[in-house]
């Protein structure tokens, strides 16, 4: 085994709760939430076996003496599927901004663009 093990992102949110429900409508699930009852400083979330988590700003700074910043776009979210364009569209639906709409890139891969609440990019791709 490797030095390191059971890689995850993690993105800082100014709202926790609330980009912990949207990535939870697109079928993520809660694996770890800090504290355990009230508003959330961490909660990760889980997909297809990726772990995906959100800490607050607020306590990044206070707890870890850190000045992180959210939602300018130094990341991606890629989610894969077998239909890029009912997927975008649903995301959309769910008040995602879209950023642009499915095209085809590579000459094999089907993708679209949108960014959830914090404003952190949403890749949704599909091979063809």
């Amino acid at each position: 085994m490797g030095m390191f093990q059971e890689p995850q992102l993690i993105l800082f949110s100014d709202d926790v709760t609330r980009i912990t429900q949207f990535y939870e409508k697109l079928g993520f699930t809660e694996a770890f939430r800090v504290p355990a009852e009230g508003e959330p400083i961490h909660v990760d979330l889980t997909l297809d076996g990726y772990k995906i988590g959100f800490s607050s700003v607020d306590s990044t700074r206070d707890d870890h003496g850190l000045d992180p910043v959210s939602g300018v776009q130094h990341t991606a979210v890629v989610l894969w599927t077998s239909d890029t364009a009912a997927a975008y569209e649903h995301v959309v639906a769910l008040g995602s901004p879209p950023i642009k709409g499915p095209h085809v890139w590579l000459g094999r891969l089907l993708i679209a663009w949108t960014a959830d609440p914090d404003g952190n990019p949403i890749q949704i791709v599909q091979s063809l």
